[in-house]
C-alpha cells in the first residue's frame, strides 16, 4: 500500500495520539516500571522522542542540504514492504543504537515527555506540508538499521515505529505480564 501525503499525515497523527492516549491511562508505577527487563512506558516514550526528532528536524532543512545523503533513483517502497523489511531486521537481532536508547524515566517526567512527543508530531506534520509527493520519493535520510531510505519511507517508519512500541506496551501491560502475576512471582 503506497501512502500519499494526506494518508501519511493521518497515520502519523493517529499513531502518536494513540500512544499518548494509552500512556496517559497508566498509573505512575506502571509508567516507570520495567517489566522483565524491557523498557518502561516512559522509556519507550523517550525513545520515540529521540527517534522522531531527527526526522522532524531534517524535514525542516532546505532541501539542498539533504543532497548530502544522496537522492533516490528508485521509487519508495510501499508501507507494507517497509514494515516487513523492518520486522525482518528485528527478527534477525536488530536493536536500537545507543543514540536512541532511553535513560531512566520518572513518573514526574510524564507531562514533559508527552509534551515533547506531541511537539515532534506537530513538527513532522507541519514540515510534511512543505514537501511535494515527488520530493518525498527523491530525498533520503540514513536509518540505523534500514540504511538510506527515502523521506516517504522514513515517515512510514516513524508511524509504524510508534505503533510497534504501542503494541509492545499493550502486550506487556494488558496481555502477557499482568501486574498481579508479576507481584505473585516476586512474593512466591
Amino acid at each position: 500500500m503506497y501512502l500519499n501525503q494526506h494518508e501519511i499525515h493521518s497515520q502519523i497523527n493517529s499513531s502518536f495520539d494513540n500512544f499518548v492516549d494509552f500512556v496517559q491511562t497508566l498509573p505512575d508505577h506502571r509508567f516507570t516500571a520495567t517489566p522483565y527487563g524491557k523498557w518502561s512506558a516512559g522509556q519507550q516514550l523517550q525513545h520515540l522522542i529521540k527517534s522522531s526528532r531527527p526526522v522532524a528536524t531534517a524535514m525542516g532543512y532546505p532541501k539542498i542540504l539533504l543532497h548530502y545523503f544522496g537522492t533516490s533513483r528508485q521509487p519508495s517502497r510501499s508501507y507494507q514492504e517497509l514494515v516487513e523489511d523492518y520486522r525482518q531486521l528485528l527478527a534477525n537481532g536488530g536493536k536500537s543504537t545507543i543514540t536512541y536508547q532511553p535513560g531512566i524515566v520518572y513518573g514526574a517526567q510524564r507531562p514533559v515527555l508527552i509534551e515533547a512527543f506531541l511537539k515532534q508530531k506537530n513538527r513532522l506534520l507541519e514540515n510534511l506540508g512543505r514537501w511535494s509527493e515527488k520530493e518525498l520519493d527523491k530525498y533520503r535520510l540514513p536509518h540505523p538499521l534500514l540504511g538510506k531510505i527515502t523521506m516517504r519511507e522514513m515517515l512510514y517508519f516513524t508511524a509504524y515505529h510508534t505503533e510497534h512500541h504501542l503494541e509492545q506496551l499493550k502486550f506487556h501491560e494488558l496481555e502477557r505480564h499482568n501486574w498481579e502475576n508479576q507481584l505473585q512471582q516476586l512474593i512466591f
